[in-house]
């Protein structure tokens, strides 16, 4: 396609789409709420069953489903203005940050970089790899995500107090191990805003935690808690990496794409109703959120469904669907290990 018909569709998708901008508090409340009392109900349960019972395995599977929508609400708070949902942020840090290991600065301010035609693609990007060039690189990324639980528990329990301590290790942590990425080369930038932020909800996750601990030394809670939790967590973390796998073709040379490059190197897997499991709260739309990173979730299946009815058939959105996240899992795989055998 050439530059000028690519600018073409891009006014066009910006008329179809212009009236969804807009957030729906009580959307993002109710999915909130209901998320958070679904999966802990859920957890809770799988802590008091029988281990290993098939109904301890259902209720850590239904933990994991619904905990894991719940956290992937960290993307739509590192894009959504805090005044168009006021105090969503720290309900989330509450429901789902602190108790997962995964407060929102670890995302929030990273995640931009992976959206700035600048950035997207090169070394600079936090969440990109070149996959279609190893798929040794792909496997060993899919299985490592089973470990990251441990990488968190060693983040904040370890290692926050150690840079409470020592000012010097605590700029450390903020530029090399406070960033939710899979680009080990990405360095943040660490502020004084950012230094305080990362102190304070670090040490409220560190609080929660040791609490826990101890409520667990007295025996008033058992230790298998934090089993189950392990189990859970690693489970989400395995999801989330599959769903990251699937979302681009990582075909990038290294160099900055242009907006047409970078939406073809995004990929959208509207699917089924049980698409929602893998990649919820908009997730399975991810080349329509690059292209339009301000829509909010529950407006991104109307946008889709606009664009496909309304732009042309040799429209460049139309390439970057899927059939399926195996589809995509397999030929990021095959590109990999066409490229290893050519190398």
């Amino acid at each position: 396609m050439l530059e000028r018909d690519f600018a073409t569709e891009a006014r066009q998708t910006r008329d179809l789409v212009r009236d969804l901008h807009q957030a729906r508090q009580g959307i993002y409340w109710a999915d909130l709420l209901i998320s958070a009392v679904a999966g802990w109900t859920s957890f809770v349960a799988a802590c008091l069953l029988s281990p290993l019972s098939g109904k301890m395995i259902a209720c850590a599977g239904l933990a994991v489903v619904f905990l894991y929508r719940g956290l992937c609400f960290v993307h739509e708070i590192s894009h959504l203005d805090p005044r168009a949902v006021r105090g969503f942020e720290t309900a989330w840090n509450l429901l789902f940050g602190y108790p997962l290991l995964m407060p929102s600065f670890v995302y929030s301010g990273v995640h931009p970089n992976h959206h700035k035609l600048s950035t997207y693609g090169t070394r600079q990007d936090p969440e990109y790899m070149a996959f279609a060039k190893s798929s040794r690189m792909t496997l060993f990324f899919a299985l490592e995500s089973f470990f990251i639980p441990v990488a968190l528990l060693t983040r904040f329990l370890v290692l926050t107090p150690a840079g409470l301590l020592l000012p010097a290790f605590q700029k450390w942590l903020v530029i090399h191990a406070s960033s939710l990425t899979m680009n080990l080369q990405y360095r943040r930038e660490a502020s004084v805003d950012l230094l305080r932020s990362v102190r304070l909800h670090s040490s409220l996750v560190w609080l929660l935690w040791v609490s826990a601990l101890s409520l667990a030394a007295l025996k008033i809670i058992p230790w298998r808690v934090f089993g189950v939790w392990l189990l859970v967590s690693a489970f989400i973390s395995f999801v989330n990496t599959l769903r990251t796998l699937g979302a681009h073709g990582y075909e990038s040379e290294g160099e900055a794409l242009d907006r047409q490059a970078q939406l073809l190197d995004s990929i959208d897997t509207p699917g089924a109703l049980w698409t929602e499991l893998w990649a919820p709260v908009g997730l399975r739309y991810h080349a329509l959120h690059h292209y339009f990173p301000g829509i909010p979730y529950h407006n991104l299946g109307q946008a889709h469904r606009r664009l496909v009815e309304s732009l042309p058939s040799d429209a460049a959105y139309h390439e970057s669907r899927s059939p399926s996240l195996l589809f995509s899992l397999r030929k990021l795989y095959r590109n990999g290990r066409h490229a290893l055998r050519h190398h």
